[in-house]
C-alpha cells in the first residue's frame, strides 16, 4: 500500500513541476501537513475494560497464569496465542494491556491464549526464567484443549512489541541449540505468526529503540556468555534461528518510535534470506498503540492476517 501511495505522490509532484504554457504565476505559500494524532495509552486504558472468559492457573508461580477468552459458539475454535509487550518489564506491563485486542480478536471468532511471564525486572525473570515462562505458558494450551475444545490444528500467535520477540522465539523454538536450557522436545507449533511493531532482533533492536526499553536490560534479557555458551543471543533472538519453518508478517506503524519499520524491514529481508517465509506491512499514520486497539486499521490488518494463515495453512497472501 505505501509503494502506491509513494507512486502517486511522485507522480503528481512530477506533474507539478511539468513547463507551463503561459508565463507561470507567483509560487504558492507552501501547505503544511496536520501533524499525525497518533492514540496514547491513556486514549486506550480510557476504554472500557472487557473481562476475559477463563483465568486459567497452571503453575504454583505468581506469572503461572493464562486469560482464555472464548468467542460464541460450541467450537472447535481457532486459537491465537498472544504475548504482550512492555519492554519485558513487568513495572511497565504485564498481559492485561492486551485485554482490548483480546476482546477484539475473541468477537471476530477467535479463541485468544493471552499468557503471562516473568519480566526481567522480578525475581527469577530475565534469562532464563522469562523465556522458560512464556514457554511452559504456550505449552500449556495442549493441556485444556479438550476442555474448552480449541482447535490445537488452527494456531496461530502474534506478540506486541516485546512480546512480537516472545512470539517469534516461541515459534522458533524448534530450532533452538541442543544443549540450551530453553529447549524442549515438543514445543507447540504455529501455522503463522504476526510481529506487531516488534523488536525481535534483539542486536537490530538494541540501538534503536529507546534505551530504557531493552539497552538498560539487555544483558539480563540475554543472559551472560560463558565458554558453554559463548554467543548469548544463540537461544535468545529469533533472529539468529533463521530458517525455521513458520511464516510471519511484521507489521508496523509509519509512525512507531519505538519500533519504527526499519526494523521489521530488517527482520524480513533477514528471514527472507535464510529462506523463511516473511513479509512487512507498514501502516500509514499509525504508532505503536493503534497495533493493540480494536477499530484501527491496524487492528483490522492484522485480523485479516491470522485468518489467511489458516486460510493457506501458513502462508498468507
Amino acid at each position: 500500500m505505501w509503494k502506491q501511495q509513494f507512486a502517486a505522490a511522485a507522480f503528481a509532484l512530477l506533474a507539478a513541476c511539468a513547463p507551463a504554457r503561459e508565463k507561470a504565476a507567483p509560487p504558492e505559500a507552501p501547505v503544511m501537513a496536520e501533524p499525525v494524532k497518533l492514540m496514547t495509552w491513556d486514549d486506550l486504558s480510557a476504554l472500557p475494560r472487557p473481562v476475559a472468559s477463563h483465568s486459567i492457573r497452571w503453575g504454583e508461580g505468581v506469572t503461572d497464569v493464562v486469560d482464555l477468552w472464548l468467542p460464541e459458539g460450541a467450537g472447535p475454535h481457532p486459537v491465537v496465542v498472544m504475548v504482550h509487550g512492555g519492554c519485558w518489564q513487568k513495572s511497565i506491563a504485564d498481559k492485561a494491556l492486551m485485554d482490548w485486542m483480546a476482546d477484539g480478536l475473541r468477537q471476530k471468532g477467535w479463541a485468544v491464549w493471552n499468557i503471562e511471564y516473568r519480566g526481567v525486572d522480578e525475581a527469577g525473570g530475565g534469562y532464563p526464567g522469562t523465556f522458560l515462562d512464556a514457554g511452559a505458558a504456550t505449552d500449556q494450551l495442549r493441556e485444556h484443549a479438550a476442555e474448552y475444545n480449541l482447535d490445537l490444528s488452527r494456531v496461530t500467535g502474534i506478540g506486541h512489541s516485546a512480546g512480537g520477540h516472545l512470539i517469534l522465539w516461541l515459534a522458533a523454538r524448534l530450532k533452538l541449540p541442543e544443549d540450551s536450557v530453553l529447549r524442549v522436545s515438543d514445543p507447540l507449533q504455529f501455522q503463522g505468526v504476526v510481529v506487531s511493531g516488534g523488536l525481535a532482533d534483539l542486536e537490530a533492536s538494541r540501538p534503536v529503540t529507546s534505551p530504557t526499553c531493552l539497552d538498560a536490560i539487555y544483558d539480563k534479557l540475554t543472559g551472560p556468555a560463558s565458554p558453554e555458551r559463548p554467543d548469548p543471543l544463540s537461544d535468545t533472538s529469533p533472529a539468529r534461528l533463521f530458517p525455521f519453518g513458520v511464516a510471519f508478517v511484521s507489521v508496523n506503524g509509519s509512525e512507531d518510535r519505538i519500533a519504527p519499520p526499519m526494523l521489521g524491514d530488517a527482520l524480513t529481508r533477514k528471514a527472507q534470506g535464510a529462506g523463511d517465509s516473511a513479509s512487512l506491512v507498514v501502516i500509514p499514520a499509525t504508532g505503536h498503540v493503534e497495533l493493540v486497539s480494536p477499530g484501527t486499521q491496524a487492528f483490522d490488518i492484522q485480523s485479516r492476517i491470522l485468518s489467511d494463515f489458516i486460510a493457506s495453512q501458513g502462508r498468507p497472501e
